[in-house]
């Protein structure tokens, strides 16, 4: 399997899945920690993804995303954004309702 048929299946597999530096219980860059806080407001059940334990992955992920920052939250198989954008939905309640809706 090719990292980029490895990346479709974890993001297949997660409802939400945060592509990160580091994990939820200790994130390694302040982007990928507000990200994290961010989504544990919202009350998300998410997984991560640690870039920094794959060279393949950490490359491979801005490729499938076709975006050149880490962290990036998907939700739903759906790419979302970064921690800016996650910060700015988040303001406006957007990412509170994507994240209800995809849990259920």
């Amino acid at each position: 399997m090719n990292v980029q048929d490895k990346i479709k299946q974890q993001i297949a597999d997660n409802t939400i899945i945060l592509y990160m530096k580091g994990n939820a219980e200790l994130p390694m860059c302040g982007f990928s920690a507000r990200a994290v806080n961010i989504l544990k407001s919202c009350g998300a059940r998410f997984a991560t993804v640690d870039v920094l334990q794959d060279d393949e992955i950490r490359s491979g992920i801005k490729v499938y995303s076709n975006w050149p920052t880490i962290p990036q939250l998907y939700v739903k198989g759906e790419f979302v954004g970064g921690s800016d954008i996650m910060s700015e939905m988040y303001e406006t309640g957007e990412l509170q309702q994507l994240i209800k809706n995809a849990q259920g």
